[in-house]
């Protein structure tokens, strides 16, 4: 009888596993192989050889972008080194890269570890870059001051808050008030990566200003991405794991009110919002097996989709971009600037193309 009992909880384990296991590559859409789309003039940027994870671009077309990311079980080009942020200038013929100095004597650059970015312009047309960082494997969120004569960055503020542990992007509503995405629930890398297995569903969307701070939005696979409409009125979340993007309504209170969810056949990351036009421009992981279990022999491929009129009863949905991994692997980011196409990876290059 023990021996039954011994064998029936096996097989009742084993299933379980297979379940989960299946259900763990549907999730990493470990199947799907792209077809190319290609756009007529790209070039790679010159001086981005380690990641261009986020992007922001202001008005002027001055671009932010963060690079050198380290994230658990994701690949990196340069483990050894600090991340650091990259201005590229999107008005120039031939655009490159230069990367801001940042002064500020309480900060360490040493453990800079830069992942999802976002700008605030104030009222005196000052402009404040908040950053998600992961020292030590930790999440703050560092407040700096863009100086553009000097091309550096004045660092502020360093933030920190238990609802605030597993940062992964940040859209700026205030010089100090944001909403963030935590990507898991749990601190401990183990249950982490249980939790990531299992689908468990526990991140989060929190707003934070420096009087209250509270959790907007929870039942995320993984939320990642996240922005806001160029009138203030709706807030986008991407659920990497589950293919979506969420649409909620924001009201005076900072609260979310969930309107909508749009499905894909893709891993949705970091969301850009054309100021104009209001369009979303998403970049996609086709397969996410090939993001966390990396191989060079078969890397990971890039796809950027360009959403109008998400708030329709019908939006329209379009391929802009897809790669096979020969020429950009792992995108992560894209937005749009007169016409040009700016498109970010997480621990690769950036590719600059007309539209």
């Amino acid at each position: 009888m023990a021996k039954l009992i011994a064998l029936t909880l096996l097989g009742m384990g084993l299933a379980l596993f297979k379940n989960h296991r299946f259900s763990y590559q549907t999730r990493l859409n470990a199947l799907r192989e792209v077809q190319p789309i290609e756009l007529p003039n790209c070039n790679l940027v010159k001086g981005i050889e380690t990641g261009s994870e986020d992007l922001e671009i202001l008005p002027n077309g001055l671009a932010f972008i963060s690079s050198g990311l380290k994230y658990p079980g994701i690949k990196s080009f340069d483990p050894n080194n600090p991340g650091k942020i990259l201005l590229m200038d999107l008005n120039e013929e031939d655009p490159t890269v230069l990367e801001l100095g940042i002064t500020g004597s309480k900060f360490d650059l040493s453990s800079f570890n830069p992942h999802g970015i976002s700008t605030f312009t104030d009222e005196d047309n000052a402009v404040y870059l908040l950053v998600v960082n992961h020292p030590d494997a930790k999440s703050t969120v560092e407040l700096f001051k863009f100086q553009e004569e000097e091309k550096s960055l004045l660092h502020l503020k360093t933030i920190r808050h238990k609802l605030l542990p597993n940062l992964n992007d940040i859209v700026a509503v205030g010089p100090e008030h944001f909403y963030a995405t935590n990507d898991h629930s749990f601190l401990d890398p183990y249950l982490k990566s249980w939790e990531m297995y299992l689908g468990l569903a526990w991140s989060y969307v929190v707003y934070y200003s420096p009087s209250e701070v509270r959790v907007v939005a929870e039942g995320f696979d993984f939320a990642n991405g996240i922005n806001i409409s160029p009138d203030g009125k709706y807030v986008y979340v991407a659920e990497l794991l589950a293919h979506k993007i969420h649409v909620y309504e924001k009201h005076a209170n900072w609260t979310l009110t969930p309107l909508k969810s749009l499905d894909f056949n893709t891993l949705v990351d970091n969301i850009s919002v054309d100021p104009e036009t209001g369009d979303l421009w998403v970049g996609c992981h086709p397969n996410g097996m090939k993001v966390f279990f990396y191989d060079s022999e078969n890397p990971p491929a890039s796809e950027v989709l360009q959403i109008q009129n998400i708030l329709t009863e019908e939006p329209k949905v379009t391929q802009v971009y897809v790669e096979n991994g020969t020429v950009l692997q792992g995108s992560t980011v894209a937005s749009v600037y007169k016409g040009k196409l700016l498109i970010g990876t997480v621990f690769h290059k950036a590719l600059y193309c007309e539209l």
